[in-house]
């Protein structure tokens, strides 16, 4: 795929707008939630108050009686479930430990509903930990459009998770997750999960944000700045001379389209740089300068708009015009057109934290599978997105998904291991939910390029993003796809290694002569079936390859660029343990066989995968 780096590229993001409602391909519908809020933020005491007009619409087959809202701050208060969670888990996430047992309650978050109409009636509504319980007095029926106004205030909670005031880095405000928020409503129903510190889930709507707060401060994050020539701070257009503001607060405006959230961060000490690339997006970079951040945050400007090109050009063109990186937050976190992550790193970590939570812009972003019962199709796609990235941007000569494998490897061997199909907030410990998100997600999918071929893989994520951008896929979509791409069936793929814990083990048992022919037996140790590629390399140099592709799979993958020449080609049947193949060279000649050469098969001991004479 070429980018034309001379021309702009929201026009895709445009024609991706036409696709919200009901797919006619699809036959999926996607909830609008279009939400206009004014926001007064009080830096002295850290707590704000504010209004919502939210537009909500109906676009289900179904009648709705109830809606429900997010209130994820109140996660932040003694005796929550988030609390509780972290003080009970085996291994708690060490931001969090029993840090928010201890918060004052000038400390705590909150977000308070006092008032919510809809369609100008008063309704009724219940405050159950990070849940708004609505019941509404009349029903909003399919296609069909209500209006809630609401008023609310909050607490903004001493930084703990993602979200919160006084950093250790000394960021003021990082401001996730700190609005009510309307719960997403889709083919399986509502998903109202209470917010005990996972994943995140959302419904696509245009966002018109008025924050009022301290001139001094500097803001970013989502959304496209309405009136840059009256804030200043670096946002003024080219050659504007911005008068000082009258008054002791600036309203900043800002209004983002087709996103399924907002976040700003606020200090008083951010530098603000910026560079516009030639295909239409801007960068922005807020960070706060010290001898910790300021030659990095530099330098990571030649690596931010390499990055938006390289997975542009692999992953579908990044829809927006915007993208902005900014210290705050504990550690690094993706949020539309914008992320926070910390900002004392060296070059290499500040990179890489940029990179993986770049790549959630388009698959938590764009693609938006539902992070809490798919995790891995989001948070492992980014690490293997990411992977490439800095492989290419660095020219690294190592394998870029070395570390996903070796991750997936010590989940095996820990036997801590769970089912990818596990609810996010429904693991046993943090590290088989980290290991098997991140890890084994990423695995997933540079596998799949060994079962179906990397250039039929690669053409599929590019049909991946074109087919499911702001739809909400699943699981099975995304074999759909590749089924689509390469010919083959590939649900047996998804239930062994996404449903199941079953590893893959494969070995050479026996190499024996055959007058002037040889018979080389594969067995399967393992309990989970893969095809597979043995490769023969000969003393005269040469090589060539046999490859056992599982009956199930329905065919072949296509001869991939660079790899031996198949010399036999049959089927595994699954059931048979064994397979015995019969080469038409003498053993003598044979130097080594081995199994799976480009090591993109999971096998969990390679120890047996190679035979050298």
């Amino acid at each position: 795929m070429h980018i034309n780096l001379a021309k702009p590229i929201y026009g895709l993001f445009l024609l991706m707008v036409l696709s919200s409602g009901v797919s006619a391909q699809t036959g999926r519908f996607q909830q609008a939630a279009n939400y206009q809020m004014d926001v007064n933020m009080d830096v002295n005491t850290n707590q704000y108050t504010g209004t919502q007009v939210l537009i909500y619409t109906n676009n289900s087959p179904d009648t709705l009686d109830r809606v429900f809202y997010h209130l994820f701050y109140n996660a932040f208060q003694p005796g929550s479930m988030m609390d509780e969670r972290s003080r009970s888990i085996a291994d708690p996430d060490r931001r969090v430990g029993d840090r928010i047992s201890k918060l004052k309650p000038d400390e705590i978050g909150y977000l308070r509903v006092s008032s919510l109409k809809m369609n100008g009636k008063d309704v009724d509504y219940k405050e159950v930990g990070t849940i708004l319980e609505v019941e509404l007095t009349e029903p909003i029926l399919p296609n069909s459009d209500a209006k809630f106004e609401m008023s609310f205030n909050g607490q903004v909670p001493v930084q703990i998770r993602r979200s919160g005031r006084d950093s250790e880095e000394g960021v003021r405000y990082s401001m996730s997750q700190w609005y009510p928020k309307m719960s997403e409503y889709d083919e399986q129903g509502w998903h109202a999960y209470p917010y005990i510190g996972r994943e995140f889930y959302g419904i696509w709507g245009d966002f018109d944000v008025k924050i009022s707060i301290d001139k001094t401060y500097v803001l970013g994050g989502t959304g496209y700045l309405q009136n840059p020539n009256e804030i200043g701070h670096g946002y003024e257009d080219e050659g504007v001379k911005v008068a000082p503001a009258k008054g002791a607060k600036l309203t900043w405006h800002f209004k983002a389209p087709k996103v399924h959230d907002f976040m700003f961060a606020a200090d008083p000490n951010y530098r603000h740089d910026k560079l516009l690339m030639d295909i239409g997006v801007t960068v922005h970079h807020l960070y706060i300068p010290s001898n910790e951040t300021t030659e990095n945050w530099v330098k990571l400007m030649e690596y931010t708009p390499k990055a938006i090109e390289f997975m542009s050009e692999h992953f579908g063109e990044y829809p927006y015009e915007q993208y902005s990186v900014i210290q705050g937050g504990d550690g690094g976190m993706e949020y539309p057109m914008s992320t926070l992550v910390t900002g004392g790193r060296n070059l290499n970590g500040l990179v890489s934290v940029m990179a993986h939570e770049l790549a959630h812009s388009w698959f938590q972003g764009v693609i938006a599978t539902n992070e809490a019962l798919y995790p891995w199709m989001d948070e492992g796609f980014a690490s293997y997105a990411s992977a490439l990235t800095m492989s290419d941007i660095f020219q690294s000569s190592e394998a870029p998904l070395r570390g996903s494998y070796a991750g997936y490897f010590r989940l095996v061997s820990s036997g801590k291991e769970e089912p990818m199909s596990t609810h996010a907030d429904h693991y046993h410990t943090n590290a088989a939910y980290s290991s098997a998100a991140y890890s084994k997600g990423a695995v997933f999918l540079a596998q799949m390029g060994y079962i179906i071929g990397d250039e039929a893989k690669d053409e599929g994520m590019l049909n991946y993003w074109n087919t499911w951008g702001f739809k909400h896929p699943n699981v099975n979509d995304f074999i759909r796809i590749m089924e689509k791409e390469s010919g083959l069936e590939l649900d047996w793929y998804k239930e062994y290694f996404v449903n199941t814990t079953k590893t893959i083990d494969y070995g050479i048992n026996s190499v024996k002569a055959q007058g002037e022919e040889t018979d080389i037996t594969l067995e399967r140790i393992g309990l989970m079936p893969m095809p597979i590629d043995l490769v023969i390399t000969y003393s005269d140099g040469s090589s060539e390859m046999v490859y056992l592709p599982l009956e199930i799979m329905r065919g072949e993958k296509a001869p991939e660029s660079g790899a031996a020449t198949r010399v036999i080609s049959e089927d595994w049947p699954w059931t048979n343990l064994t397979k015995t193949i019969r080469i038409n060279k003498k053993s003598n000649t044979i130097k080594s066989i081995e199994i799976d050469p480009s090591k993109r098969l999971a096998d969990i001991n390679q120890e047996n995968n190679k035979v050298v004479y």
